[in-house]
């Protein structure tokens, strides 16, 4: 009976997967290169999932979401974070009309379907935790009243990995709701050429609305339905353990090595990016390959280290690697 069924959702995935081809298509018109920051855009918004992309200024990460939300005909807004922002610049205020003698919402930058938050690190923690509260809760309080957000509702926030003075960095807890953490790196040589050769000529392909807003909300619910096998589930739960209790696993060298391992919302993110990357590859269940393919985005950002693996120059990607290499695929 079982069998039946993947067979039906596998073939119901397939078909209602369709869209992200198209998708991809018209991001690529616009993007050259960076398939793996597309990839992983696709996965946080079919996963119902934030993300949080460090890499040098210049990486076309302001265009990957800006055209993302252009190609879903979605509302974008962008917040350029700084010293001195307030948490109402990002979620609004209670303006006081003397015409109507009244209080007036006047709804802030957060009120759309994607929002950019540029250089997220350069914001004091209070207007950090408004918008990480946004994130969480889906909505914004303002007065007395509380608003829910559109839905679809993705942050993309970015940090510059150098230039660390004047900047606040975010703290663990805060850090954990964003599902993924991908790193940006320099196109290749070829792909350089082809972004020099559109700039000097002016012209810029504009991306085409292919999908609405309500289809990346269906699209989330059937994201859910994909089918994951209890072995797989262990073997999630196996991982994140294992950055927790790495002795357990046989890795006893990284015990001084890691200060803290995923929560589990790390687990919850992993299964989710799992299953929207099979979607993504248009399959109606997972495999360890999936789950293996979203690992290092999902992991990265939620391993402490310790002073010693500091020392050592030990990364959070070298302690991920030996996790998944150690733990036993099903």
């Amino acid at each position: 009976m079982e069998n039946v069924n993947i067979k039906e959702l596998n073939d119901r995935i397939q078909k209602e997967s369709e869209f992200v081809d198209i998708l991809s298509l018209e991001m690529g018109k616009v993007i050259v290169g960076q398939k793996h920051l597309v990839e992983n855009l696709m996965i946080a918004l079919l996963a119902d999932g934030h993300i949080l992309l460090e890499g040098m200024p210049g990486l076309a990460k302001t265009l990957a979401i800006s055209t993302l939300s252009k190609a879903i005909n979605a509302k974008f807004s962008r917040i350029q974070f700084t010293p001195d922002l307030l948490p109402a610049d990002v979620t609004g205020t209670l303006i006081y009309s003397q015409k109507k003698e009244e209080f007036e919402v006047h709804k802030g930058p957060v009120f759309a379907n994607f929002v950019l938050a540029d250089e997220i690190n350069r914001a004091p923690a209070k207007v950090q935790s408004a918008l990480l509260e946004a994130m969480q809760e889906r909505q914004v309080t303002l007065g007395d009243q509380t608003y829910p957000l559109p839905e679809p509702f993705l942050v993309m926030a970015t940090q510059n990995p150098v230039e660390q003075e004047g900047t606040y960095p975010l703290p663990e807890a805060q850090v954990d709701r964003f599902m993924l953490k991908c790193i940006v790196n320099y196109p290749g040589k070829e792909e350089e050429k082809l972004i020099v050769r559109m700039n000097n000529s002016g012209e810029f392909p504009a991306p085409n609305a292919v999908v609405s807003p309500e289809d990346i909300v269906r699209a989330r619910k059937i994201v859910r339905e994909v089918y994951m096998d209890e072995k797989i589930e262990r073997y999630i739960v196996d991982i994140v353990y294992a950055t927790r209790t790495p002795a357990e696993y046989g890795l006893k060298e990284l015990q001084g090595l890691i200060a803290f391992g995923g929560s589990p919302r790390a687990s919850i993110s992993l299964s989710l990016a799992a299953k929207a990357y099979a979607f993504i590859k248009r399959r109606g269940y997972v495999i360890p390959e999936d789950v293996r393919a979203v690992c290092y985005e999902v992991l990265r950002h939620r391993i402490g280290l310790t002073y010693e693996a500091e020392a050592e120059n030990v990364t959070t990607e070298q302690i991920i690697e030996k996790v998944i290499n150690a733990v036993i695929v099903p």
